[in-house]
């Protein structure tokens, strides 16, 4: 494995010359090389913390039949096009960028390495060497909802939130649907921080939301000092993206961790193979790219037993995370009984349930 610091990088993009890209059927003895662009620190232990996982994962899997170059602590915007420009300069044939504000500079490096396949989490625009790929990280999100309706005793939750995309606001109302069906009075408190990875915000962000009465913190941000301040506070928390009960051992409910190694092997498979192709993967629990951590024993067995038959509902289908009834924060019906959302109406979602407040 090469790791290499994000000014090293930039450097070698700047000084590199292009030239065409040998395919490689020329040197099939070589490894595959395989990039990888991470928005915060590998010990984030949360959603940089589970890609790194994920690469390992390769690593075990196919040995010396590939070399992998990470590049973390890349910030979103022109920083993020020179590094993904100097890894496939770099002669990396197949590159994953990890963030959703990479997905713009991805394509537009792509369009000059046409014979690098690149892969963008989050994103939602493809080209034939750009595929996409996510995770329905809302059915993680109505595990916890069904956690927090059982145990919250305030029933209020708050809820750090990122930026307004609609994979953030899915997860805000998964978890407030699955919450009020417990508790219909449940209310979701929403705080933007503006960042995904922003320690201080984020457990300045979990202080405030404790102070307006929630006794229980959720977050799509992703490092540990939420759980902390709650910790400190003798209150509930949920993880993000990873365990994260080491650093809140009484606080940390449990959390969804992020298992990509499931994608990861499939696509660079299919990259030694020479089938890899554009496209655009959302796998969830039923894949095993979701999967939840241990409950903690402070979670009643009957409250476990309620989030395990959520979690096996979401996988075998009969219980969709987004069913009908569905109203939303102005009272107006969104989906019918009976009815489920599809994942176009999903994937545009930019409307909240009824209990939050955003």
């Amino acid at each position: 494995m090469t790791k290499i610091s994000r000014r090293s990088i930039l450097k070698m993009a700047g000084a590199a010359t292009t030239l065409p890209l040998v395919g490689r059927s020329a040197f099939a003895a070589d490894p595959l090389k395989v990039g990888f662009v991470y928005l915060g620190p590998i010990g984030d232990h949360g959603w940089t913390y589970a890609h790194e996982q994920g690469r390992q994962d390769l690593i075990k899997h196919f040995g010396d039949k590939i070399a992998t170059t990470i590049v973390e602590n890349v910030a979103e915007g022109p920083d993020s096009e020179r590094v993904i420009r100097g890894l496939a300069k770099d002669g990396n044939n197949l590159i994953f960028t990890t963030s959703f504000g990479y997905m713009n500079p991805t394509l537009k490096v792509a369009k000059r390495f046409r014979n690098v396949n690149f892969e963008h989490a989050t994103g939602y625009q493809r080209s034939k060497n750009v595929a996409s790929y996510n995770a329905r990280f809302y059915e993680g999100r109505a595990v916890c909802g069904t956690i927090a309706g059982h145990m919250s005793k305030t029933g209020v939750a708050g809820y750090i939130a990122s930026f307004p995309i609609p994979e953030v606001v899915m997860g805000i109302n998964a978890f407030t649907l699955a919450a009020r069906k417990v508790n219909p009075d449940f209310k979701t408190n929403v705080l933007w921080v503006s960042s995904w990875y922003d320690p201080a915000k984020e457990a300045d962000a979990a202080k405030a939301l404790i102070d307006q009465g929630a006794d229980t913190i959720a977050q799509h941000t992703d490092s540990p000092a939420a759980l902390q301040a709650c910790e400190q506070r003798g209150l509930m928390a949920f993880g993000q993206a990873w365990d994260m009960s080491s650093f809140a051992p009484n606080a940390h409910l449990t959390a969804i961790a992020n298992k990509w190694g499931v994608y990861y092997v499939n696509r660079v498979q299919a990259a030694l193979d020479g089938k890899w192709a554009s496209g655009d993967a959302w796998w969830g629990m039923k894949e095993g790219i979701l999967e939840m951590t241990p409950f903690n024993d402070r979670i009643p067995a009957d409250v476990q037993d309620a989030a395990r038959a959520t979690q096996a509902a979401i996988i075998d289908g009969s219980g969709h995370p987004f069913a009908g009834p569905i109203i939303d924060q102005s009272g107006k019906e969104r989906l019918a009984a009976g009815a489920e959302l599809n994942d176009g109406d999903l994937h545009g979602m930019d409307w909240y349930v009824q209990g939050v407040q955003s």
